[in-house]
């Protein structure tokens, strides 16, 4: 059973499976099991069989430390507030109920843990039902009989049984507690347990301690001083009445407060009472479940009676004396006032007439003043009676504006407002309309101004509102987890659940004593809390870390990182949903960042153009990327020559760029301008050379060192050009393939740069030979997998060769040249530039970082002669 189910308030009586529950000793066998063949059982460390065990295994039980109770087809344990705790199989008892399992693993304190184990119980006759009834010991506190065939039954302030005299003697009242004591059977004997009340319980003037105590015919017993006083009688279903009268007895969840059935058969006058329909009969029993979820603040809102137990002990002595004064010395006692005041003399009397008239006079006017002063309250409490809630409400909250301080006003303007509002508000939770709750939520908060006892309440319901209507949009308590949207939701109910999670749960209670539709609404949002608990541990939780890596490695510049995180996510965290956001994120700036690590200002401005991310964590990055990517004005400047640019305009195009003479891009943007000027130039001698000899080489060439993206315009003139010698496009491209493998293999041949070529403060010739080799292999590897896509020459049965070579040659520069980046801090900041241009571009699909290179690239690769990539 989770912990919520046990603070349902209303639950069957009995149904299921009944058990005996045997505990055995975990680590000490000597002590023997312990067999609980009974409803209910005490653990303490002076019940037995714990009284018998070593001190040094007891010494952490508490007195009332505690109990283990079946009920419902399942057993329980509730711990008593004890000082050391009860767990099961680690997990703390505290507050509420929860179930065992066969199993389990029970301890109680430190030293003693036991494995539980169930046992059906064997089905028994049905014992005889005990009907035991509470006479009330004195006739002039118009208290009433109570009887009880349904048990347990919890003896409780807030019950209406006890809750109704709160107008009469409030004081009295409030010396109860919410859980003060409760009556049970054991073995077929009621028994009766003070449940650690503020002022106690007692039985036959004795105030009882740890122990449950059997409860006999004519006992006396009293709750919380010596107002609440009833003498026992114990009835067993066939036992002979005295009296002639047998009362017939109602199942055990016959409904409260209904008429029991009695037949009379010739009882005398004096055995019927002519007030018995005011007897309290309660035919249906409370439930363990309620009882033992044990409110560690019910002190503090309980009145302490100080002389509770002197008043008790001297009930049983006061009722006895009670009435032993006689007529005859009443009598005598009232002569001697009259004579002692002249009232035998007539004309005195005359006198006292006239002045008894003045002051029945102003008794009178005094009485008067004070019926008005209480019409307010007698006027709020009429339309209580009358089922009027609403304009009792709002009564008490007009009489409030004027006197906010009055306590009574204040709970009876409470109590009207719940009646009046709960009910249909929790009706519409119910049917999912929040809206129309809403709305009569605000009608609460309006028809409540001025009574500062209701706005708490009104605000716990708020808070359940919104909870409610939170799992309602997200689609239950099983649905996804929205990353990004969930967090700061479940965040916030929780804060303010954990601020002061007793005072909320005792604001609940109070509003589910008033109006019983709340219970089942309350149920739930516990229910509601605790699968948030558990949210909020695992998968806040997972998120949080989530989120802490992305910028970690974000921060470092790996992006690509990410990716196995992401999918490990996605396998452990079924429930997580928006993850597929985070990878489109993490593709776009993936995508950026290529680009913008090779420094090649044309597919960075394109792809700052589409830079639109959905997550927090690469919208903050992306704004922190700023400072690192081309202002606004050097993107725009570049995007109109960019489009000049594939429009064929080259003069524009390259004028454009050439305007772009400051800033960190300069450089940069004027590498791209001069690569631009190349190919602008090669293209118009490509034209004059049409039909002259070596025109095929020179074609190829060109075709080689343009971008598919970049230059678009000119790859699309020369295309059918280059279509019409495919098969020499397609030779030259596999010539380019082969040198770049075997310059890879020549340079992992010679050795890979290593850590301390890489810190040395200058450029060694090894360094230089081997970036060198690495940086053109790239880019002839580079050059001939282009001109197979551009040829749409994917079926080449070597092209998956190719793609693997590419792909280790551009990881290595990669990773050599990530690991000159981290030694930016070390290298002279000359001699790391000298180092990266040696080793070339990293991204695929991109341009080196001087566009000059690409051309002699493209020109050594047609006249077969390797020339070394420009810087």
């Amino acid at each position: 059973m989770a912990p919520d189910d046990a603070l349902i308030m209303e639950m069957p009586v009995r149904m299921g499976q009944e058990f005996d529950i045997l505990l055995t000793p975990v680590s000490r066998p000597e002590l023997g099991e312990i067999r609980i063949g009974e409803d209910l059982f005490a653990v303490g460390r002076s019940e037995a069989p714990f009284v018998s065990y070593p001190e040094e295994l007891t010494a952490a039980l508490s007195r009332r430390h505690a109990r283990i109770f079946a009920e419902h087809g399942a057993v329980y344990v509730a711990d008593l507030g004890s000082k050391n705790g009860t767990r099961i199989n680690g997990a703390d008892v505290a507050g509420h109920p929860l179930r065992l399992s066969d199993g389990d693993e029970l301890s109680f304190g430190s030293a003693l843990s036991f494995h539980v184990r169930l046992s059906p119980r064997v089905a028994a006759p049905e014992a005889p039902r005990v009907m035991v009834t509470l006479q009330p010991e004195r006739s002039d506190l118009g208290l009433q009989p109570i009887e009880l065939s349904g048990f347990p039954y919890l003896i409780s302030k807030a019950d209406d049984t006890f809750a109704r005299y709160r107008d009469s003697h409030p004081q009295q009242v409030n010396y109860l507690s919410r859980r003060h004591a409760h009556i049970y059977l054991k073995c077929g004997v009621p028994f009766l347990e003070d449940l650690g009340s503020t002022n106690g319980t007692f039985v036959n003037g004795h105030r009882l301690a740890d122990h449950g105590v059997p409860l006999n015919d004519g006992d006396l017993i009293a709750f919380g001083g010596s107002h609440f006083v009833y003498k026992i009688a114990v009835q067993r279903e066939g036992d002979a009445d005295a009296t002639a009268t047998r009362t017939v007895f109602a199942a055990p969840d016959a409904v409260a407060d209904v008429e029991p059935v009695a037949e009379h058969t010739a009882a005398p006058a004096h055995a019927l009472d002519d007030d018995a329909d005011k007897t309290t009969f309660v035919g249906a029993a409370d439930s363990f479940l309620d009882i033992f979820c044990v409110d560690y603040a019910a002190r503090q809102e309980d009145e302490v009676n100080a002389d509770a137990e002197a008043q008790a002990a001297a009930a049983t002595d006061a009722s006895a004396r009670k009435g032993n004064a006689s007529r005859s010395r009443t009598a005598l006692l009232a002569g001697e006032v009259a004579g002692r005041f002249g009232l035998n003399d007539p004309v005195r009397v005359r006198r006292a007439a006239r002045w008894g008239l003045v002051v029945l006079a102003l008794i009178a006017v005094g009485l008067g003043a004070l019926y008005l002063r209480g019409m307010p309250e007698r006027d709020v409490k009429s339309l209580l009676a009358d089922g009027q809630y609403a304009g009792a409400a709002k009564a008490a909250d007009a009489y409030l504006a004027r006197h906010p301080d009055d306590a009574a006003f204040q709970a009876m303007g409470t109590e009207a407002l719940l009646r009046a509002y709960v009910p249909q508000w929790a009706a519409k939770l119910k049917a999912k309309d929040f809206s129309g709750a809403a709305t009569l939520l605000a009608e609460m908060a309006s028809g409540s101004q001025h009574n500062a006892d209701a706005h708490p309440l009104v605000r716990e319901l708020e808070w359940i509102g919104d909870l409610e209507r939170y799992f309602a949009q997200r689609g239950g308590a099983e649905a996804p987890i929205r990353l990004y949207t969930d967090e700061s939701v479940i965040r916030g109910l929780l804060t303010h659940w954990n601020q002061d999670t007793g005072a909320h749960q005792r604001a609940l209670g109070r509003i589910a004593g008033y109006e019983p539709a709340f219970r089942d609404v309350y149920a739930s949002a516990l229910s509601d809390v605790r699968k948030l608990q558990t949210d909020e541990s695992v998968y806040l939780a997972a998120i949080d870390r989530l989120n802490a890596t992305i910028a970690t490695e974000l921060a470092r510049d790996k992006p690509e990182a990410l990716q196995p995180v992401l999918d490990d996510y996605k396998e452990k965290y079924p429930r997580l949903s928006g993850l597929d956001k985070l990878q489109d994120d993490l593709r776009r700036y993936t995508a950026l960042m290529q680009p913008l690590r090779a420094r090649n200002p044309g597919p960075l401005v394109a792809r700052m153009a589409d830079a639109k991310f959905a997550t927090p964590p690469f919208q903050a990055q992306y704004a922190r990327l700023a400072q690192r990517l081309p202002t606004t004005d050097v993107a725009r400047q570049y995007a109109v020559a960019a489009q000049a640019w594939q429009r064929g305009d080259s003069a524009t195009a390259i004028a454009g760029l050439r305007r772009i003479s400051a800033g960190p891009w300069a450089d940069d943007v004027a590498k791209d301008a001069a690569h631009k000027q190349q190919v602008a130039t090669q293209y118009a001698a490509l034209q004059g050379s049409r039909g002259a000899g070596g025109y095929e080489d020179k074609l190829l060439g060109f075709y080689a060192m343009l971008d598919p993206d970049e230059d678009k315009y000119y790859a699309k003139a020369v295309e059918p050009d280059v279509t019409a010698i495919r098969d020499s496009a397609l030779r030259r491209a596999r010539e380019l393939v082969s040198r770049a493998i075997a310059g890879w293999k020549q340079y992992r041949a010679n050795g890979q740069i290593g850590a301390d070529q890489r810190l040395e403060p200058g450029i060694s010739p090894k360094f230089r030979d081997q970036a060198k080799r690495l940086a053109q292999a790239q880019e002839d590897a580079r050059q001939g997998i282009r001109i197979v896509s551009q040829l749409k020459a994917g079926e080449s049965a070597d092209l998956a060769q190719w793609n693997k070579a590419e792909e280790e040659i551009r990881a290595e520069v990669d990773q050599q040249r990530r690991a000159l980046q981290e030694l930016r801090m070390v290298l002279d900041p000359a001699v790391l530039k000298a180092k990266l241009d040696l080793l070339g571009g990293e991204a695929q699909g991109t341009e080196a970082p001087a566009g000059a290179s690409a051309a002699a690239a493209a020109t050594a690769a047609a006249s077969d002669k390797p020339k070394e990539a420009r810087p």
